[in-house]
């Protein structure tokens, strides 16, 4: 399976453009899966450095995770901040207290008006942001999380650190052919 579409200006990614190697996560914040390759994914960030190009895409699976739409929304209003990437962090580092109040107060831990993420999760200001990616997920195949793609490509070997630096290293070997 192929990712649809491919990563534009409107995701949310950290690394250069012309990094050879993409790496596309579609993630839940209460997956524990996710929970648990969120610092391999670091790991692996600071292992390739500037030769790797990261994005997320929310995947809430709100059927087992009853908090997962409303941190993905908590993330957009941060994102509308600027402060995507942090807010994406704290979430996954308090990854089993992810109700409203805690989202709002990781909000102004990072420098997001609070008040401005409790409206935008009462109002579900974001939910058309966060099913634009689910629906780009479902369009690439996903049906769990975390689910990968490696410069396009469904990746779906090991999720440990030795794995998918493998993947990634192969597959920045290929785009310098």
């Amino acid at each position: 399976m192929s990712l649809k579409p491919p990563v534009t200006a409107r995701d949310h990614v950290q690394g250069s453009a012309t990094a050879p190697v993409t790496l596309v996560e579609y993630g839940d914040y209460e997956c524990p899966h996710c929970g648990t390759v969120y610092p391999i994914i670091k790991q692996v960030q600071q292992h390739f450095g500037e030769a790797l190009r990261f994005a997320f895409r929310n995947f809430p699976l709100n059927q087992i995770h009853r908090h997962a739409e409303n941190a993905a929304e908590a993330a957009e209003a941060a994102a509308a901040g600027g402060k995507f990437w942090p807010m994406h962090d704290i979430i996954f580092e308090h990854q089993s207290a992810l109700g409203d109040r805690d989202l709002v107060t990781y909000a102004e831990t990072v420098g997001v008006d609070s008040r401005v993420v409790a409206e935008a999760l009462a109002k579900h200001t974001y939910t058309a942001r966060v099913k634009e990616d689910f629906d780009s997920g479902v369009r690439s195949g996903v049906n769990g999380t975390p689910t990968f793609f490696i410069n396009g490509v469904r990746y779906d070997g090991a999720h440990d650190f030795a794995s998918l630096r493998d993947a990634l290293a192969e597959a920045g070997a290929t785009a310098r052919k």
